[in-house]
């Protein structure tokens, strides 16, 4: 109950509104629930282990909205573990700064927009957080958001993110059964003309890779009855016929990718 005595004290300060759901929804569906109950012309989330980096954070997110038409806005972050409080600067490098407002699918190979925190986006109905997804339901959400817009970025931390074990996305990595489910379902709403796109390409790479996978039955056990694309079945018999420590150096990882991504893309 302290969330909602907290906001009753506010009450003649601010406009603010207190809900509780009666069953819990789990993530991401609360994040919709909110978004539901807001009534503002844009949406600001804020995750109970983030913050804002200073007073005036707000304010500028506030005059980034009157600055521009883009509908989506995000800034630079502050990564902070729980056990060393160190803060770690995160902004956008102008390559991927570019590859973002080129195809937004590029994000799949690097998420250099970050959590929702770091967001602001104005309400549009239709375009939800995924609640089939928890691994990748950030990037799934940007990529089909920025399909309407372009992004609009404040070159300052804004925002703190607090770093702990037990948030849902690490727990989440490496495990075959979230990230291949929700790869294809990812995959489902791009198309496959997303692996035209280098970027989109190398995070189907690094997954099958990183995750062991070496032959199709070992997708097909966790993809259910989604069937694989033509470029995941290539790119799985490409990756088997390589040796696994070849595959684990960053050199030779990438220089394999290269030719599978070229393999692939001319015969699109």
């Amino acid at each position: 109950e302290s969330v909602q005595l907290l906001c009753l004290q506010y009450k003649d300060l601010l406009p603010l509104k207190y809900f509780k759901n009666i069953q819990p929804l789990g993530t991401p569906e609360n994040w919709n629930e909110a978004v539901r109950q807001a009534s503002g012309q844009w949406i600001k989330i804020m995750h109970d282990d983030d913050w804002f980096s200073d007073s005036e954070s707000l304010a500028a997110f506030a005059a980034a909205s009157r600055q521009t038409d883009q509908a989506f806005i995000f800034s630079g972050y502050y990564n902070v573990p729980e056990n060393t409080g160190r803060k770690e600067q995160v902004q956008i490098s102008s390559l991927r700064w570019y590859a973002l407002k080129k195809n937004p699918v590029s994000l799949l190979s690097k998420n250099v927009i970050g959590p929702p925190s770091v967001t602001m986006y104005r309400s549009q109905q239709g375009i939800q957080y995924d609640k089939q997804m928890k691994w990748l339901v950030d990037m799934d959400f940007y990529i089909r958001y920025l399909k309407t817009t372009e992004p609009y970025y404040i070159d300052q931390p804004l925002v703190s993110i607090g770093i702990h074990p037990s948030q849902v996305t690490a727990g989440s990595k490496l495990k075959p059964d979230v990230e291949i489910p929700e790869h294809l379902l990812l995959l489902e709403k791009t198309g496959e003309r997303a692996f035209q796109n280098i970027y989109f390409y190398d995070a189907y790479w690094r997954l099958f890779r990183n995750l062991g996978i070496r032959k199709t039955d070992d997708e097909h056990r966790f993809a259910g009855n989604s069937p694989l694309s033509r470029v995941i079945v290539s790119t799985i018999r490409f990756q088997s016929r390589i040796a696994p420590s070849l595959l684990k150096t960053g050199l030779f990882s990438k220089l394999f990718m290269s030719v599978s991504f070229l393999r692939n893309y001319f015969k699109s």
